[in-house]
């Protein structure tokens, strides 16, 4: 059964395409177009009833929210592919922990810092803020990435993966690559995470965004 995956051009999706790619599985894509409301017309939000993306269809199933899909399908296809959940309970439970890290700490402030320089001057006063808060998040990273070559122990896992689509933004169009530089053992993780095949696939399928 091929995988349809809605809303590939934003950066959700991004992290479900970079799972279903190390986890071999076949996908195709349909694009929604905000600037047309394409994410708020009725036949999208029977699949989102909240309007975002990314949400997929697997058959008769439906599912949305980038994190759940992602855990979904690496559950799923756990014996195929890379496997990014862990080999026992207490790895499952760190990659847990550190998805729900950098949904809670990492994504708000990187995410208001993109939405503020994009849309903004440079660096006003609320990006600044934004800016520092995620440079403390950043060094709590640094400090556990010291003691292990990936958030959740030795392994790459979804809670690594999960954040490479808005670090892109802040190494690509933000030009706040200095944020992770500054940083030995987050840049050395930046530097594996972001070269793996598959999210290298990932920029070359969608190359316009970052």
């Amino acid at each position: 059964m091929v995988v349809k995956v809605y809303g590939p051009d934003a950066a959700a999706p991004k992290r479900v395409l970079e799972c279903l790619i190390e986890k071999g599985v076949e996908f195709r894509t349909v694009t929604i177009d905000h600037f047309k409301g394409e994410h708020k017309a009725p036949e999208y939000l029977k699949l989102q009833p909240f309007g975002s993306v990314p949400a997929v269809q697997d058959g008769d199933y439906t599912l949305f929210e980038s994190r759940a899909i992602i855990s979904y399908y690496a559950e799923k296809y756990k014996r195929q592919g890379t496997d990014l959940l862990g080999k026992t309970i207490e790895e499952r439970g760190l990659v847990e922990q550190w998805l729900e890290v950098e949904a809670q700490n990492f994504h708000p402030p990187i995410f208001d810092l993109v939405l503020k320089i994009v849309f903004g001057p440079e660096l006003p006063p609320a990006a600044q803020r934004e800016r520092d808060k995620l440079c403390k998040v950043l060094d709590i990273y640094e400090e556990m990435l010291s003691k292990s070559k990936y958030l959740a122990g030795d392994f790459v896992s979804l809670a690594d993966l999960s954040h490479l689509p808005f670090t892109q933004y802040l190494v690509g169009k933000m030009g706040k690559e200095y944020l992770i530089r500054d940083r030995k053992h987050v840049s050395a993780w930046w530097d594996d995470i972001s070269s793996r095949p598959s999210w290298k696939k990932v920029l070359e399928l969608w190359p316009g965004q970052y």
